[in-house]
């Protein structure tokens, strides 16, 4: 991707490698690259750190805390902080919920929550999807009823990330039950997950990791203040977002790294002399992932910079999904039996884990369903 970037850029990538160098703890380093996940104690750790340099949020204006960057820029701190590997900046407080804040949000709301999300001080998840509302989310049902200076929320949330630590969730409420079109009528509200009448209950993935939850709303007051923007315009501020998940899901920085990490152990297997017609299979296989996925951050990279329409976003989550299944699979095939190992088996686990990859954030079959109707036009 050198074709796009000016000297500038080249010199901005050095001093993130540089930042990254310096401040990335080696343990949080080797558990990343092992194929393992940051915990709650790791994110807070690195945002802090990014914070204090003034890079906590790529993408938000400076005048917010941000770091205001151009998306080459953007680009390149993803792609240094997946190839350290480093956590990126958290994804629910920076890339999801800030900018609804900053684009939507009240005075008030800006001058609380900003200052904290950048810093980690809190941590928040999503309360989007529900049991029969994942991908039909307009479907939802959690009901939010005004009354005087509250809302009274009752309802379910599922497969909520991170719920079971974090401090606050977002939530898509239905506030109109009758309106015309079933989107017209959802606000989005957000929710101290201390307040009386939530309960967090845990689910265990297919990895044995506990990172999905359920949550419950039983008689919750929420103050009317906590309401981002309009009253029944939740979906639009929730397009918003969802906007900015599918093209952060794209993983192109992660998937690269995984390229890089196929790479080296396909040259640590020829120099263990392993049989060269087995590992031209496999050298084969990741020319052609890296040339779909050269192909893929061609196409962020235009999006980013303006150049093409957001519409397009479902495509980025789609397209990234699968190649970074494909990459995993590779890995894993080449590694064979050593992938069970107790002392390796986090490749095992990422192996699972990339399999709901093309689930969450709007699954596969529907973002290619959202590409038909809205760019092809065959609704």
């Amino acid at each position: 991707m050198d074709l796009f970037y000016s000297e500038a850029h080249k010199a901005f990538r050095q001093e993130v490698r540089d930042f990254i160098a310096a401040n990335l703890p080696d343990d949080m380093r080797q558990r990343l690259r092992a194929g393992g996940f940051a915990s709650k104690a790791d994110t807070e750790l690195w945002q802090r750190a990014l914070n204090r340099r003034g890079w906590g949020a790529p993408a938000w204006p400076k005048a917010f805390g941000g770091a205001g960057w151009d998306a080459a820029e953007q680009q390149i701190f993803a792609d240094e902080c997946a190839a350290a590997p480093a956590p990126p900046p958290h994804i629910f407080n920076i890339t999801m919920l800030g900018p609804v804040i900053i684009h939507f949000g009240s005075d008030a709301q800006r001058e609380y929550f900003l200052p904290k999300l950048l810093n980690a001080d809190i941590q928040v998840c999503q309360g989007f999807s529900e049991p029969g509302s994942g991908s039909d989310l307009a479907s939802l049902k959690t009901a939010a009823v005004r009354e005087g200076d509250a809302y009274v929320v009752n309802g379910q949330k599922i497969w909520t990330s991170q719920a079971h630590y974090s401090d606050w969730v977002f939530c898509l409420v239905r506030t109109d039950p009758n309106a015309v079109k079933k989107q017209a009528g959802i606000s989005f509200l957000l929710i101290d997950l201390k307040t009386p009448g939530v309960t967090v209950r845990p689910i265990i993935s297919i990895d044995g990791r506990h990172s999905l939850n359920e949550v419950f709303f039983d008689n919750v007051r929420v103050p009317a203040a906590n309401l981002v923007g309009e009253e029944n315009k939740g979906w639009d501020y929730a397009k918003f977002l969802l906007g900015h998940e599918r093209a952060y899901i794209a993983g192109i920085g992660r998937n690269k790294e995984r390229v890089a990490c196929a790479k080296a152990l396909l040259a640590k297997l020829a120099g263990e002399g392993h049989p060269a017609s087995t590992l031209a299979a496999y050298r084969g296989q990741i020319a052609l992932i890296e040339a779909d996925l050269h192909a893929l951050e061609v196409t962020q990279f235009r999006m980013h910079g303006g150049h093409a329409d957001m519409k397009l976003s479902p495509m980025l989550k789609a397209r990234g999904s699968e190649i970074f299944q494909a990459i995993t699979d590779v890995i894993c095939r080449m590694t064979a039996p050593a992938s069970l190992r107790a002392d390796t088996g986090s490749l095992t686990k990422s192996y699972l884990y990339s399999r709901a990859v093309s689930i969450f954030g709007g699954s596969t079959e529907v973002q290619k369903n959202i590409l038909s109707a809205t760019v092809l036009d065959l609704s």
